[in-house]
């Protein structure tokens, strides 16, 4: 004992021993004791020693550790002891501040300890066992020595687990203990284990690893969580990255709806925590792996269409437009945004129709884009928007109309702003970044689309006052002679070759110009340096461009005119040399990777993805235009012709082909439909069939017992049954000729019942008491069909008592029937059965003639509601009319009065005239009166 309490702090007389032959003499105590407790206190006493003298420890107690794992199962604490000492051994402290040297020896020590541990697979094993034991002590140092193993030597040892029968398995338990400690270094074990291996991330996918880290995310707070959230966030990366399996299996197990909560944030959006800002940008990250542009169409788009349908897409939108979130997550949002609406026209055309809450309300889009040509906003920032910018309008062809609309002198809004204003006022503005950002933005809003190039050439600028104004191109090339930056330029050539690209008519329009093609050799031919050969490959990239989609409709610049001029002032192999500019420069490769602009500084923002891809399409074809004769120019265009032919013959066939093919599955469709009714057919016919076989059977056996002939033994008996037969059929006589005078008075009744509906059919429904004799109709009628139903229930009676008659007649001795009387009850019971026939078929003619009479009765009733719809129709002009007549008279008796007091007044004036001394015709004033007067007699007649 007193060696242990040398070893552990205590005094001891003599020289104290180096730590190395401490640690010697320790192993060998760990070696032979046979006690336990003594083997205990030499593995505590190294784990005390494991840090300070680490290389000692490791090289002289590793294997002695490992054999008392194997060993001392038995010992939960020497077992804590052994395993603590071994983490100490292969982990770097990172907590102890090391200057890079010595963190460099520390990294090779704790590898170089790995590697031996890791080189008999066993052990590997052995640790996984360890981790069954619920005891604290030995499970949690077990999961943080095998997450070292894991940091140190990651690849080995996955390669141990996988291979582990349940290895996987049981590291997933780990995520199930109830002690948070073991669970969330567990969280950090399984970070490393799926680090960069796609079959340990689909066993761990498929251990409900989706469903236990999201109830772990959303007990802890979801955004508002702590450090558990944020290694549950960087977990499920490490599943989902760059596997399809484990998105689709996110997917289908409708995981994604359950990431929108995550985004609801309140109104106050202050004072947002650093471990927030980490976890809302993880989940961030999240949703974007789902969509990234590199994942199969099919799984993005599909993945898309759940964001939008659940909401997600509206809830980041939501925080987009908020305000006081942080810039990082903002620019984030932005970016996450843009890849779920990125050729998803559903997404577009929501996010087209979100604004924000501004005074007066503004399009987001508009927003964005005045945050990227703003030169005060930060450049990652700018980024973004421009990524979104350029994701809502791939393959979004209404999106691109509608931006281009805006430029459009017809729909221009002088009132507001515009997203064509603000991408014209970034395309001319002094700073180059938004210059370029500019360019491609609108480069994007023409990309594939023809109809859009054609309508953008319509958009005039005014450049000054009393200056007409000149159109976009030309202001674009006027922008690129004045020399401005370099990035500017390279923008401005770049949205050039995008929009004269596959369009013609461009392509004259640029020609039409002068000054262009002059401008474009001389930057080509120049011998220029290193930063300007950039912009000479552009400038040969338009010029090729004018060659190779040429129509030859100027005369001064036709095909071959512009390719002698490239041979005499630049050189054809000088020229293509200068086009290779383009792809060999080192930016080049960069933005060729993935479609989203980022840039470690705004001067090394040249490039864009979509352009990279047009530089590849367009390289060969503009050397090979540049390089061919005229003849073979022709040979090519006559080829050209006869594919057309040859692809509009196989159009015309493809068309009639399908339409012989849609044909063909209606045909199917139909063969199909009868094929199924000709079976349903078959099977009844067959039971039909079957029924009547019955019948015939069963008629057979019957006709052949009444026709036997009887027994002398049993006459008695027969002489009963004939007896009863005979009372049976009596009766049923009495009831047949009592049916058939209540047939007789039925038809007596519906006798009277037609005369009665024949007088209804010629009168017309003037007053009410025709309704009243409907409703005395509708109750004979009523009467008469439960007469009929009676009369039906009685004749069922009859075929019942015949039924009882016929089975009774086969109760009895078929032997003991005499010939005679068999043939008498034979020809009683056709008599009876052709009477209950009759009695049916009158049965069924008086229903039919009810049903007759029910239709008459409502024809009755619609002719009547008719007659009194047309009647209050009538009523009602007729007092329109009186009160039209009315008005007239009240009219003309004012008009009366009006005529009267003119008379008058003539009269007295002429009276004046007269006293005046002035001749008037007396005569012409009394044929005027007189005419007058017979006129007012008229129009009273009239009245």
């Amino acid at each position: 004992m007193n060696f242990f309490r040398g070893v552990m702090g205590g005094q001891a007389a003599g020289p104290q021993p180096s730590g190395a032959e401490t640690i010697h003499k320790l192993c060998d105590r760990v070696a032979s004791s046979t006690l336990l407790e003594d083997r205990r206190d030499a593995v505590r006493a190294l784990k005390s020693l494991s840090k300070k003298y680490r290389m000692e420890v490791g090289t002289q107690a590793m294997d002695h550790l490992i054999n008392i794992l194997q060993t001392d199962r038995s010992d939960s604490e020497i077992l804590g002891y052994a395993l603590d000492t071994l983490y100490n051994i292969l982990c770097n402290d990172e907590e102890e501040e090391q200057d890079e040297t010595a963190q460099k020896q520390s990294d090779d020590l704790g590898a170089q300890f790995t590697e031996q541990f890791v080189q008999d697979p066993e052990h590997v094993t052995l640790l996984l066992s360890l981790l069954e034991e619920f005891d604290f002590h030995v499970r949690w140092p077990g999961v943080k020595l095998l997450t070292a193993l894991l940091k140190n030597q990651g690849v080995q040892v996955q390669g141990i687990i996988l291979v582990s029968p349940m290895g996987v398995s049981r590291l997933m338990d780990l995520l199930a203990d109830s002690r948070e400690v073991i669970r969330n270094d567990g969280l950090l074990l399984l970070q490393q284990l799926t680090k960069s291996n796609a079959a340990i991330q689909k066993i761990v996918a498929f251990e409900n690893a989706f469903e236990r880290l999201l109830d772990i995310i959303t007990e802890e707070g979801s955004s508002d969580g702590g450090i558990v959230v944020e290694d549950c966030l960087l977990l499920l990366l490490n599943l989902l990255r760059n596997n399809s399996s484990n998105q689709n299996f996110f997917k289908e197990g409708s995981y994604i709806q359950r990431m929108k909560p995550w985004f609801e944030i309140g109104d106050d959006n202050s004072g947002w925590s650093a471990q927030k800002v980490t976890n809302l940008h993880l989940m961030l990250q999240l949703v974007r792996v789902m969509v990234s542009p590199v994942n199969s169409p099919g799984a993005t788009a599909s993945c898309q269409k759940s964001m939008y349908q659940c909401g997600l897409l509206q809830q980041l939108c939501t925080i987009l437009m908020a305000t006081g979130v942080p810039a990082d997550i903002l620019t984030e949002t932005i970016n996450t945004v843009s890849e779920v609406i990125r050729g998803s026209q559903v997404n577009q055309d929501y996010f087209a129709s979100v604004n924000a809450p501004s005074n007066p309300p503004r399009p987001a889009i508009v927003v964005l884009l005045m945050s990227m040509v703003n030169e005060r906003q930060p450049f990652v920032l700018r980024c973004a928007v421009l990524y979104c910018f350029q994701c809502f309008l791939y393959k979004n062809q209404k999106g691109q109309g509608e931006i281009v609309a805006t430029l459009l002198p017809s729909t221009i809004d002088a009132n507001s702003i515009s997203a064509g204003q603000l991408l014209c006022g970034g395309l001319f503005s002094a700073d180059s970044l938004s210059n370029w950002c500019a360019a491609v933005a609108l480069a994007h809003s023409l990309q594939d689309n023809l109809t859009q190039k054609e309508q953008l050439l319509r958009v005039q600028l005014a450049t000054s006052l009393g200056k007409p104004p000149v159109s976009l191109l030309q202001q674009c090339t006027n922008i690129l002679s004045q020399g401005s930056k370099v990035q500017t330029r390279v923008g401005l050539l770049m949205l050039l070759c995008t929009w004269i690209n596959n369009c013609p008519i461009a392509v004259t329009h640029f020609l039409h110009n002068q000054e262009n093609v002059p401008f474009l050799t001389a930057q080509i031919s120049e011998n220029l340096g290193e930063d300007e050969r950039l912009v000479q490959g552009l400038c040969a990239l338009l010029l090729g461009i004018c060659i190779y989609y040429n129509d030859n409709s100027l005369e001064n610049y036709t095909k071959e005119k512009l390719k002698q001029l490239i041979e005499k002032r630049i050189g054809k192999e000088n020229f293509v040399e200068k086009l290779g500019f383009i792809t060999k420069h080192e930016l080049y490769s960069r933005a060729a990777q993935k479609p989203q602009p980022v840039f470690p500084s705004p001067e090394q923002m040249l490039f864009d993805h979509e352009f990279t891809k047009l530089v590849k399409e367009l390289e060969g074809v503009i050397t090979k235009a540049v390089h061919k004769s005229s003849e073979e120019e022709k040979k090519e265009e006559e080829v050209k012709k006869t594919l057309e032919q040859h692809d509009n013959i196989v159009t015309q066939y493809k068309d009639l082909i399908r339409e012989q093919d849609i044909q063909i599955q209606e045909l199917k469709e139909q063969v199909a439909t009868m094929s199924s009714q000709n079976e349903q057919m078959q099977t009844t016919v067959t039971q039909q069939l079957s029924q009547i076989q019955q019948h015939k059977d069963q008629y057979n056996i019957l006709k052949l017992k009444i026709g036997k002939e009887s027994q002398p033994n049993s006459q008695g008996d027969v002489s009963q049954v004939n007896g009863l037969q005979t009372e049976e059929l009596s009766q049923l006589r009495e009831e047949v000729e009592e049916l058939r005078k209540q047939h007789a008075l039925l038809q007596t009744q519906l006798g009277d019942k037609d005369t009665l509906i024949d007088t209804l059919k010629s009168e017309t429904p003037e007053s009410s008491a025709e309704g009243s004799d409907n409703t005395e109709l509708l109750k004979e009628l009523e009467a008469l069909r439960s007469q009929v139903q009676s009369q039906s229930a009685e004749i069922n009676q009859m075929k019942t008592e015949r039924q009882e008659l016929l089975t009774r007649a086969e109760a009895g001795s078929p032997d003991a029937v005499s010939s005679s009387d068999g043939s008498l009850d034979a020809a009683k019971m056709a008599e009876l059965e052709s009477r209950l026939a009759a009695q049916s078929t009158e049965t069924e003619r008086l229903k039919e003639e009810v049903k007759s009479l029910s239709e008459s009765r409502a024809e009755l009733e619609q002719q009547l509601a008719s007659a009194t719809s047309t009647v209050a129709i009538l009523q009602t002009e007729k007092a329109k009319l009186q009160t039209e007549v009315q008005e007239s008279k009240k009219e003309q008796d004012d008009l009366l009065m009006l005529l009267a007091d003119q008379d008058q007044k003539i009269h007295t004036l002429k009276q004046k005239l007269k006293d005046l001394g002035e001749t008037v015709d007396d005569e012409d004033d009394l044929d005027g009166r007189d005419h007058t007067d017979d006129d007012y007699e008229e129009d009273e007649d009239e009245d």
